[in-house]
């Protein structure tokens, strides 16, 4: 089921003439995510969640329950984060283009950084000489790069990272403990994680003080709600590949992962309800009581975001039958304020409850007020 019964009931309870837009999460289904990444058997791991996908309060609480840390890539998440109880190496920072003041105020926090650039490990050995710290890594030139959602994260398509020579290149290789690595968003092929991982390894031989490898995140998370991320396969190859490491190094080396959308973005639901509806020929235009500046992805997204969407009315599931040609829009007069284009959908009703699936991560945390709506409720059940 696309939707949990429980959070079906709770929806439903909810539906009366005039129901606010807003995001409801299943709090079991978070806690069993971080569990999955938990359960990956390498002892020597630390598994931080990636705060972009989602900075509510009440979920870094039970990110943190459920004893997994925390990745950020911004002061102001920092502050997020500590507020919630993260500290010190519970933290990841990760950024790109740091200032000087970026930079010395992170370096208070004596939080795990990684750096993005030769210039940003020059500036940082200036400011702090000899102090170790980790580094982004580009392996394009190592692999052939997915093109993802967002677009290349490896390779020459890419910003990001140091590039093979430039990491081949640094002189004062003793004070790099650490290389991390990003390979992109929403991949299943467990296959290309590992190849890409033995590319990174590779390069960690010439760092004699290495302490952790970085590995990142990108899980996959279907557009359809039809396909799963094997975390039990990936687990066991990747910690396979861990014990090979080092073994060879001859000491553990710590294993990191950041899991981002995977961890929340099956457990929750964004809801409104339809307010107007356009007969047109051969389609049918629905209007709900909500924009695409309250639901981004959509947004951000136009062409790839496609959630999975649950009609209730009068309290019960809609049946899917007599399906039509369906577009969802937003109530602004913004012409891109589109939840879904041609989805088949039953014929709805003014009153109806839409429910859009897989929407736990990198929604409700990238409201904007472009358009001006209020930022809608969070409730966790």
């Amino acid at each position: 089921m696309i939707v949990e019964e429980r959070v079906l009931g709770h929806i439903a309870k909810a539906q009366t003439e005039d129901v606010s837009p807003f995001y409801i999460y299943d709090t079991q289904a978070i806690r069993k995510k971080c569990d999955d990444f938990s359960s990956i058997p390498y002892r020597n791991k630390s598994i931080h969640f990636a705060t972009m996908a989602n900075i509510n309060p009440e979920f870094l609480a039970i990110v943190k329950d459920a004893n997994l840390n925390v990745f950020v890539n911004s002061l102001k998440h920092l502050e997020s984060v500590k507020e919630g109880g993260f500290k010190g190496p519970e933290i990841v920072f990760t950024s790109s283009a740091m200032s000087e003041n970026v930079m010395k105020s992170v370096f208070d926090e004596n939080v795990q950084v990684n750096l993005d650039s030769v210039g940003q490990l020059e500036l940082w050995q200036k400011l702090f000489p000899e102090k170790a710290v980790g580094i982004r890594c580009n392996i394009g030139g190592m692999v052939k790069p997915y093109s993802t959602r967002a677009g290349f994260f490896l390779g020459k398509e890419s910003r990001l990272g140091l590039t093979v020579d430039e990491i081949k290149g640094i002189a004062n290789k003793h004070i790099i403990k650490g290389l991390h690595l990003y390979i992109g968003t929403d991949i299943f092929d467990i296959d290309y994680f590992i190849g890409c991982y033995r590319a990174l390894i590779e390069l960690s031989h010439d760092f004699p003080e290495l302490e952790y490898l970085n590995f990142g995140g990108g899980f996959g998370v279907s557009e359809q709600g039809d396909e799963f991320f094997d975390i039990k396969t990936y687990g066991e190859k990747v910690s396979a590949l861990m014990e090979e490491v080092s073994l060879k190094r001859g000491n553990s080396i710590q294993m990191i992962l950041e899991p981002g959308r995977i961890i929340g973005g099956e457990s929750g639901y964004f809801v409104c309800q339809v307010t107007d509806i356009k007969e047109r020929e051969n389609q049918v235009f629905v209007g709900v009581n909500a924009s695409t500046a309250q639901f981004t992805r959509p947004l951000i997204y136009p062409e790839s975001a496609n959630h999975p969407v649950v009609i209730i009315r009068n309290g019960a599931l809609l049946e899917a039958e007599n399906q039509v040609n369906t577009t969802i829009y937003g109530c602004s007069t913004y012409s891109r304020d589109i939840f879904c284009k041609g989805k088949q959908l039953p014929r709805l009703s003014i009153g109806d409850l839409v429910i859009f699936a897989n929407s736990g991560s990198y929604c409700a945390s990238s409201y904007c007020e472009f358009l001006g709506f209020d930022k809608p409720k969070e409730v966790f059940i």
